[in-house]
Formats: C-alpha cells, structure tokens, sequence
C-alpha cells in the first residue's frame, strides 16, 4: 500500500529549528576562529553581518513564495514554473547532488569525531552506523526527520545561548578571571586584520557557514498550516541568526586575541582547539573538549540528516515533473519516496568509500563539483523570487493577498544576488592574484560552475524550452 501525496507532518516547531539549526554547525563551532584571526573580530564580523544580510533577503523572498506555493520542489519547482523549465531541471539535480555528496562528507566527519573518544575503533563502523541512523530516521516519516532535527537543533541552539551567556560573564570578570573588556579586541592589527582581501576570503567561510537555511523551503511542502508557519519560522531566521553569530564572534574576539595561533586550527580533528573550547575551558569548565565534541557529533549528524531529507525530497519532485524516472515518484504509506531515499543514501555511502580509495581523488573531485552547489541554489532563489513578484502583480493579483510579504522588494533579491554572485566569482580570487593563474585552483574551485551550465544548456535545447511570459506563469498552489 503506498500514498500518492507527502504528508504535512511538520509542525512549527520543527519547521523553526530547521531553519536555525540548519545554519549552525561547524562553520560557528570550528570555522570561526579561523576566520577571526585572519581577518580580525571586525572584519570577521563585518563579513558576517553581509552574509547575514543576504541570508535575511534569500529566506524572506523563499518565505514569500513558500508560503504561497509549499511544495517540496522549492526553488527548483519555482524557477521551472516562473523562469524557465531547464533551469528548474538545472537547479533540482544541482541541488540533489550537493545533498547527496554531503552526506558522504558528514560521514567521514562523524567518524572522526569519534575517534577523540575511541581513537583503535576502525573508521568505517561508525560510518555504518551513523548511515543507518540517518536512514532509519528519514525512513520512519516526515514526523521521524522533523523531530530528530528538532532535538539535534535544539542541542545546537543552548549550547550557543550558553556559550554568550558565559562569554559575557567572562567580559566583565564574573567568571574566569579578571575582566578583559576590549583589550584583546584592539590588539595588535586588531581589529581589521589583513585588509580588504582578508575580509573577501571570510565572506567564502560565512557564506558555506549559512548553507542549509534554505532547508525551510524544502521543508514547506510538508508542513502543517505552511501559509502560517512559514512566515514564523522566516522571520525568526534573521534574528536567531544575528544573535547566534554576530554575538558569538563578538565574544570570541573579546575573549580570545586573533593573533593566538590557536585559532588557526579550524578542521574537525581539532576540536580541542575550537575557539568555544577555549572560552569554555578559559571559564573553569574541565570537561570542554569532550562536550563540544558531543555538540559537534550533533552538528555533523544533524547535518548528515538534513541531506538526506532535503535531496530525497528533491529526487521526488524531479520524478514527480517527470525530469527523472518514474520510480522516484513512489511513497510509502507513510508518505516517504523510499526509492528517492534509497538512490540517496547509496550515493553518499558510495562516495564516501570512494574517499578511502585511491587516496580519495574521486571524491575529492566529486566533493568540489558539489563546491558552489548552494550558492547557485541561492542565487536561483533571487532570480525566481524576482520573476514571481512580476508575474504575480502582471497577472492581476493584489500584495494584499499574498499570506507572507517580503520587505524591501526589489531591492532585497537583486542585492542578496549581487552578494551571493560575489561569493561566487570569489571563490578562489587568490588563484588569479600570483604572478601566473593558478589553472588547478581555478578548475578545482569553479568546475561547479560549467557542469551546472551544461546541465541547464543541455535540457534547454534538447527540450527546446524557452523563458515563461509573465502572463503564462503558473501559480497554482498545486505540485504537478
């Protein structure tokens, strides 16, 4: 027996910390000291609060359209719809892909992870489990993704709350000592080290840091009441997000000078380095290591996790469009695309062998194919966002009726575009900078870049499709 519709599990609750916990995780945890020492707690935090920015701008311009229209599609169902098909088909398969590999990457994390407590257990056992995990919990029901996720963030979440909490008592010398006030935040080169370049390549950071906001829109097609909950959990974003990072480097900075060569360690392996341990341990607590470990271990799996939702959901809609097979398209009778999840978790089980393999060069060159993949997502989130509006107003529909307004229109999704293709063109600008261009650091960092072209290219004039008119743009609530 199977189920011709997703369900609407997803409760506003999970719907929220989908959203927050989807942006913290180890670019918070780990890549921020790096950050702070490149480029100094000002420049870190001016990187961040532009990132910030954009993100604000991409998720309230998907709130508007996921609030009219909740499908699982998300943005590849919008641009199908509002811009043209073969971007839609570019877009879903993109953004299939990236999930799918990131779940490759969130296994040989995880395994990691547990080598600080089990350092002679071999690598590929918690793999294993953490993969079956993932599977089982997906496999369960919307309801089984929605509430491990919501658990998984809400870990996240307090640990951040506590952290500012602690950092703060730290500052003016209630805990941990004399009070440091701005000191360190001045010193040396502080706080704007490196210059402008060095504030560019923390943009970079911030950006892959925010990736996974974007997970509310794929979300929205389950969800209860999506034309209430959406605007919620949008509008919550901003804040959580201003609060838990600025906040967070904020006290960072003042805590810890940017010239301590601890920072620089932002791999996963470090954790006894990750700039929260360091405050933590500064505060008096002993154990720090090991419970920003656990913390970490939540982040890696919770992001693992989300991958597989988010590019089952996708793989289903792309079937359900008939721009992938058929078989794709099956639910369960709980309401889950097995075959999609099946595809998905062998393709991340596989990609993660093949980074055991050959010195892993196959997955090395799998894993920067999937480099920009969220950003392109991002900057199709603008575009689509920008067509809706016109198509909506064009058509004869009132602002009024929308269930969710974003502010700031157009401004808000043609300046969150020009940031994000910032990031992009960005990338790797120290490949171009020496006295010769560094044609290897060019192909690795940008060959996201051709292959997403020539899948859009490549549907577009086999199919033959063209840019909508305004006035023929579908925005029937519908999934096809």
């Amino acid at each position: 027996m199977s189920s011709d519709q997703l369900q609407r599990g997803l409760k506003a609750r999970h719907l929220t910390m989908i959203a927050i916990g989807g942006s913290i995780g180890t670019g918070l945890f780990l890549a921020s000291g790096g950050s702070i020492h490149s480029a100094g707690p000002g420049g870190a935090l001016v990187a961040y609060l532009a990132i910030s920015l954009m993100v604000y701008f991409l998720m309230t311009s998907l709130g508007e359209m996921a609030a009219f229209m909740p499908v699982s599609g998300s943005f590849s169902t919008y641009a199908a719809r509002f811009i043209d098909p073969s971007l839609g088909f570019a877009l879903g398969w993109n953004y299939w892909y990236n999930w799918a590999i990131t779940i490759a990457v969130e296994l040989s994390a995880g395994a990691l992870i547990m080598k600080y407590w089990f350092p002679h257990t071999p690598s590929m056992l918690w793999s294993a489990l953490f993969l079956v995990l993932m599977f089982g919990l997906n496999m369960l029901s919307v309801k089984g993704y929605g509430e491990s996720e919501f658990w998984f963030s809400l870990i996240k979440v307090s640990t951040v709350i506590i952290f500012i909490i602690v950092g703060t008592l730290m500052i003016f010398g209630i805990m941990g000592g004399e009070a440091v006030g701005f000191s360190n935040f001045t010193k040396g080169d502080a706080p704007f080290n490196g210059g402008f370049m060095a504030i560019l390549g923390v943009f970079m950071i911030a950006g892959f840091s925010f990736q996974g906001t974007e997970l509310v829109g794929i979300a929205a097609g389950e969800s209860e009441d999506p034309a209430r909950n959406i605007p919620k959990a949008v509008k919550q974003i901003f804040w959580r997000i201003l609060l838990f990072y600025i906040f967070a480097i904020f006290i960072i900075g003042l805590l810890i000078p940017s010239d301590n060569p601890n920072l620089v360690h932002s791999d996963i392996a470090d954790i006894a380095v990750s700039p929260f341990t360091l405050v933590f341990e500064k505060a008096g607590f002993a154990f720090a290591a090991s419970v920003m470990n656990a913390v970490i271990l939540t982040s890696v799996l919770s992001a693992g996790n989300s991958g597989m939702y988010a590019s089952t959901r996708m793989l289903y809609v792309l079937a359900k469009e008939g721009k992938a097979p058929k078989l794709f398209a099956r639910l369960n009778k709980r309401g889950v695309p097995v075959n999609a999840l099946l595809l998905t978790a062998s393709i991340g089980m596989f990609a993660f062998l093949a980074s055991l393999f050959g010195e892993g060069t196959v997955y090395i060159w799998l894993l920067n194919a999937s480099g920009m993949s969220g950003f392109i997502a991002w900057l199709g989130i603008a575009v689509s966002h920008y067509r809706f509006r016109k198509a909506y107003l064009a058509q004869g529909y009132q602002l009024s009726q929308l269930p969710y307004r974003s502010k700031w229109f157009p401004f808000g999704p043609i300046l969150a575009f020009i940031i994000c293709l910032f990031v992009v063109l960005g990338q790797n600008y120290t490949a171009f900078t020496g006295d010769s261009i560094d044609w290897n650091g060019v192909l690795v960092s940008y060959i996201g870049l051709p292959l997403f072209l020539a899948v859009w290219l490549g549907y577009k004039f086999t199919m033959k499709t063209k840019l909508v008119p305004l006035q023929d743009v579908d925005l029937s609530c519908k999934e096809r």
